[in-house]
């Protein structure tokens, strides 16, 4: 369950050059998935100060006369407000997790968490941009991007750079300058120790940002469903375990990963977050139409 030990740089450098090679297939899956939620939600506008006509609605008491348009009002036997949308778009920062653990996929998974999490990053991006939103993503040489043309500046930005050697380390965000009253959405395993995710997101929250933590699991990490005599190795600097009967331990494993999961929920909590948990066996739009929705109070 604990998370340590530091990415080799070399190693992030081939991360990087695979990813950058996985792209193009990943943009058109991310579009796909982001296509599939599209149909099955509301559009983000939304009434506001701004210079967008969007709709003509009846005057009712409360309402400022200096709003009534009197042109259209003039057609009818009654008063109509004339509403425009709000055009201050939001700023929405995103982070996947790309230290080693992520790159781990069991036998029975036909995706690891870092692909995994990656699609689900673009897919929220293909649709936050379609909706009228900047999008950050959270790396230190990144600018907000908007508009269709975002999403391939923002592909192009995962596939090239050096992942950020503290974040590799601690399978948290950078400590980068956010926009304050941000919304942040973060993917990961999160299976570091509680207290060091505590101070990570008590820092973002202080910005202030708010936002959404999605816990990327591979299903034999939610399950073990090993048996036998099994050797697990660490993915980082973490010692071999050989454990004679893991059938033996699974529900102390289980009991483990539930306290983990519910301090993460308090943890987010706190700052103003929420938490959910994504499987790789499971079908992404589910959990891209979970955050979007989070989302759509923006």
């Amino acid at each position: 369950m604990v998370k340590s030990g530091a990415a080799i740089s070399s190693a992030g450098a081939r991360r990087a050059e695979a990813l950058g090679e996985s792209l193009p297939p990943l943009m058109v899956a991310a579009e796909r998935v982001a296509a599939t939620v599209a149909q099955g939600v509301h559009g983000r506008r939304r009434v506001g100060q701004g210079d967008s006509f969007w709709q003509f609605r009846p005057f009712v008491p409360g309402d400022p006369t200096s709003r009534i348009d009197w042109r259209v009002s003039a057609k009818s036997d009654r008063a109509f407000i004339r509403e425009t949308e709000w055009e201050a778009a939001q700023t929405v920062a995103l982070w996947a997790d790309g230290s080693a653990s992520m790159g781990w996929r069991s036998r029975g998974s036909t995706t690891d968490k870092r692909e995994r999490a990656a699609l689900l990053l673009l897919a929220l991006a293909s649709l936050l941009l379609r909706g009228g939103e900047r999008v950050l993503l959270m790396r230190r040489d990144a600018r907000p991007v908007a508009g269709r043309g975002g999403l391939d500046r923002l592909a192009a930005l995962m596939a090239g750079g050096e992942p950020d050697p503290e974040a590799n380390e601690t399978g948290l965000p950078p400590r980068i300058m956010l926009p304050r009253h941000a919304k942040l959405v973060l993917f990961g395993d999160f299976l570091s120790p509680l207290e060091i995710i505590q101070a990570a997101i008590g820092r973002l929250a202080a910005v202030p940002v708010s936002g959404h933590l999605l816990q990327v699991l591979d299903p034999a990490e939610a399950e073990l469903p090993y048996t036998g005599r099994v050797r697990f190795r660490g993915v980082s600097r973490e010692a071999d375990a050989l454990i004679p009967r893991v059938e033996t331990v699974r529900d102390e494993y289980s009991s483990r990963l539930a306290q983990h999961q519910a301090g993460l929920t308090a943890i987010a909590a706190a700052a103003g977050f929420s938490f959910a948990v994504h499987r790789t066996d499971h079908a992404p739009t589910a959990a891209l139409l979970g955050l979007y929705t989070a989302l759509a109070p923006l």
